[in-house]
């Protein structure tokens, strides 16, 4: 299959004109108090460049931009914190991630992916990734945790291991990359998935997302 790169969505024009009402009556106001001898053309003049100029900011940053690139290989994930990538034969399983709840299974807005090993992908994330996944993706298994048979105090003990960690290859990771892995096992063990992507950081509904990976992973194993 050809490189497929998924962008971010792009600002829509009510959240540019969100910005640009609500940076303009605060700027209004702000001048208005601070500077009463401004005349009202003035003071008019100068909301709207400082709107425009909030709207020309926040379209800056928003920009859509690369998250993430598929390829006949391997998928990667791109972010201002770096990236991760993994090939389509590392991954055994994907699909929507969900949490036991009084006997029943409720799905929760991330896709899970479950893969062979993790040499590979904890080698080429990023430090500053990792950290932002410990961190974001931790409620998900505070909520595995608290709807198991598991005692709740085992909680801190889980979200903070940072024992070295050998994996069955005998790499042996440290550090952060320690407890990246472990929270990859801990994740495996009570949600079924070693660690996930949430429906904000993608550019269409979940379910189509899922089905755009499964058939390039389906794509890479009949190669």
């Amino acid at each position: 299959m050809e490189t497929y790169h998924v962008k971010s969505a792009p600002i829509t024009p009510n959240v540019m004109l969100f910005v640009f009402c609500f940076t303009a009556s605060i700027s209004a106001s702000c001048l208005t108090f601070f500077i009463p001898n401004m005349t009202l053309q003035t003071t008019i003049f100068t909301t709207i460049i400082i709107g425009v100029s909030a709207v020309i900011v926040i379209r800056y940053i928003c920009d859509s931009k690369y998250l993430f690139t598929l390829t006949f290989m391997h998928c990667q994930y791109h972010s201002r914190y770096g990236g991760w990538s993994t090939t389509w034969n590392n991954i055994s399983q994907l699909g929507k991630a969900e949490i036991n709840h009084q006997g029943w299974q409720q799905p929760v807005p991330w896709i899970g992916i479950k893969l062979n090993d993790y040499d590979d992908f904890i080698n080429s994330i990023s430090p500053r990734l990792a950290a932002r996944i410990i961190i974001e993706q931790r409620i998900l298994l505070v909520m595995a945790i608290k709807n198991s048979d598991v005692a709740n105090n085992t909680i801190e003990d889980v979200l903070f291991d940072d024992e070295p960690y050998q994996t069955p290859n005998g790499h042996v990771f440290k550090g952060l990359r320690a407890m990246l892995a472990h929270r990859m096992k801990y994740n495996r063990e009570f949600l079924g998935f070693d660690f996930f992507i949430s429906e904000d950081a993608l550019d269409r509904p979940i379910n189509d997302f899922i089905g755009l990976l499964r058939r390039y992973k389906a794509a890479a194993i009949r190669q």
